[in-house]
This record gives C-alpha cells, structure tokens and sequence, in this order.
C-alpha cells in the first residue's frame, strides 16, 4: 500500500527577483529566472504548468489559465543569502545573525593555528573564484604542498589540493581540523574541500566534501525522524545539515546524477516520509561563474526530466520545488543574489492555488511535516 511521501528538491539558487532587502546586499535589479527566459532558450512547461510564471511579480513567460498546483514566492527572513542559511531556514532556523564571511581574508590567529595543527603551509587566503584559484596556485601547491585556502563572499573556508600530493581522505581530515577551529566569532557556515587533479589547466574533481556546522535547533527533519518516519537526503543535504535529522543519504555527482538518483528513490523506497534533495549544479557551475546559457539549458535539462518524474508519482506523493537563493548569472557579480524563491507543489492531493508571497522559506518544511501528520 503506498504512502504519503514528500519530494522537496532545491533548485539550488533558482531566485525568481529581488526581495525587498536587495540593496543591503548589493543585488537590485538580480533576477535568475527573468534573464535566464530573456535568452530566448528557456523551455520549461512542466514548471509553467505548474504556475512558474504565475507566481508574484512575473510578468514575463506567460501564464497558464489553471495552473495544476500551488505555486508562490517566499521571502527569506533569515540574514544573509548561503547556502547553509537558506536550507537550514527551510528547515524552520531562522538565522537572525548571519555566518561570519572573510572579503580580507581569514585572520592570522586562524590561519597559523591551522597551520600547526596541519603541519601544512597556507597560500593565497583571501576571496577568490574557485577555478581561477587553482589556475594562479595550483602549481606553486604542487612545488611546496602548501594548502589553498580561499573563502568566497558566502562565509566558507575552502581547502584546494591536487589529489596527488594530498590524497583526498588526507584532505578531508584537514577539513575536519579546520572545522574544529573555526568556531565562536570565527563559525563558518562550511568548511569546503576542494580536490583537483591533472596539469595545468587542472580539473576539479567531484569529490568535494562540505563540513558544516551542526544545526542550532532543532529542525523539521529530526521532527520527521522522530516520528519513525523517513528522513532522506539527495546531493548536499547531509552537508549541509551535517547528518543530524537524517535517517539515511547518498551523494551525488552534479544535476544528472542526482535527478537520476531521486528518480530511483521515488521508485524503490514505498516508505512514509520526505526526500530532501538538492541539485548543485545551477549555482556551482552557472550562477557563479556567470554561464546564463548554461544555467538556462540546466533548466530545461530539469524540467524535461521532471515531467517524466510526474509521471511516477503515486496518489499519495507530494512534489515541491522551490530554491535556497538566488544566483544571477547575468549580473557583474558572481556571487549569490538575495531573491524571492519560488514555491511550486504538486500532487493528486494538492488543490491548485496561488498562495501569493510567503514571509519564510520555512513553509517548505512546515507543509512537509503537516502533511506527513507530524504533530507540531
């Protein structure tokens, strides 16, 4: 006999306009959804059926008369605009102080701390992209195996190394040293490892690991899990959450894998519960290194497979796609954008509706666990 189950999948950085806080944030005028459509070559109809371009404050991409859910856009209420926060919000933390974020670099109490503890050299420390950082000290790592360290204008502390002078288990307990460091005024959101491989130009591998912090409250998951039912994350989200209110996960290798990886959860595992999952790749591989294009085909590539997903749903499965920021690819910046994300739900038990704006990115876990019959 089925039962009812929640797909909840991040969109990661999918914002849909400005909110009203933009300008704190340096982002007016950030809309990912608008300028990927103004290319020309966005082509999402399951999402439109659902009411996409319905939601507030559209007024591009055509409406559908009956859209076949419920659809919106919420306002983050927590401060700042990472991952970590927007995910934990979901999740119902409201985070009223953000993560402490490094635009100078980490400090040198950190930094040679860190340093003893590794008995590892650092270079570079300070805000730098992600492939271009291992471009300008990739060969220099190699010579001295000194590690890189860089942050990012999201409060992360990031660890490159080629995996033939650091294996990657190596780093990843670099990562874990870091992680026990970086605590009180200096508690990242996450400490990143960042693995690459080949000669100049390298290549990063897949094997990047998130370290984050422990959830300061408790969340909708342990909710979930504490009433026996399942709580299972896709991609990110036993990062991000670092394990806690999860009964169980697997990784992913970018966008494909991990809309192939839910695919098959929805088709094997019959169990009450929610599916969390996160698709990385918009953010990572196209909002930030600025590929409209790219974030634009990502899209479509989601959508397509999304209505086949649709279409093994059962009567009692729940879908809700929604973000956790934004990400323009279109504006000078590469860094996350302060948007309204979209809420689209669907499902045979699911009355279509326009719900408008939503204070909270917190509804997507408050909707999860009301319909799972979580007593709240």
């Amino acid at each position: 006999m089925p039962e009812k189950r929640v797909f909840a999948i991040v969109l990661d950085s999918f914002g849909v306009g400005e909110a009203p806080d933009a300008a704190d944030y340096g982002d007016v005028g950030s809309n990912t959804l608008k300028h990927c459509f103004e290319t020309g070559r966005l082509t999402v109809p399951n999402m439109q059926s659902l009411g996409l371009f319905n939601i507030t404050g559209n007024d591009y991409g055509g409406k559908v008369e009956r859209p076949a859910g419920k659809y919106c856009r919420m306002r983050e209420l927590s401060a700042g605009k990472d991952t970590t926060t927007g995910h934990w919000e979901m999740m119902g933390i409201i985070q009223k102080k953000p993560f402490p974020t490094y635009p100078d670099g980490f400090p040198p109490e950190v930094i040679s701390e860190f340093e003893r503890k590794t008995g590892r050299k650092v270079i570079c420390n300070k805000p730098y992209s992600g492939t271009k950082v291992i471009a300008d000290y990739g060969e220099e790592h190699i010579k001295t195996g000194a590690l890189i360290v860089y942050t990012s204008a999201d409060s992360v502390f990031q660890i490159a190394a080629h995996e033939d002078i650091v294996p990657v288990e190596e780093l990843y307990r670099y990562c874990e040293t870091a992680r026990e460091i970086l605590k009180g005024e200096h508690a990242v959101g996450r400490v990143i490892a960042r693995p690459f491989t080949g000669v100049h130009p390298f290549t990063r591998t897949p094997r990047r690991h998130d370290f984050s912090l422990k959830p300061t409250e408790r969340t909708y998951l342990d909710r979930i899990k504490d009433a026996g039912l399942i709580s299972f994350g896709v991609g990110k989200i036993n990062d991000i959450f670092a394990g806690v209110g999860l009964t169980g996960f697997v990784r992913t290798e970018g966008n494909t894998d991990g809309m192939n990886k839910t695919y098959e959860y929805a088709l094997r595992n019959p169990g009450k519960g929610l599916c969390f999952v996160n698709l990385v790749d918009f953010d990572m591989l196209y909002g930030h290194r600025n590929d409209v294009m790219g974030y634009t085909n990502a899209l479509n590539e989601f959508d397509a497979w999304l209505g086949g997903f649709m279409k093994i749903m059962t009567d009692d499965d729940i879908l809700m796609i929604t973000a956790d920021h934004g990400c323009d690819p279109t504006t000078p910046s590469t860094d996350h954008s302060r948007e309204y994300v979209p809420l689209l739900m669907y499902g045979k038990s699911v009355e279509p509706a326009d719900l408008g704006t939503l204070d909270g990115f917190d509804h997507v876990g408050l909707f999860a666990a009301e319909y799972l019959g979580i007593n709240l």
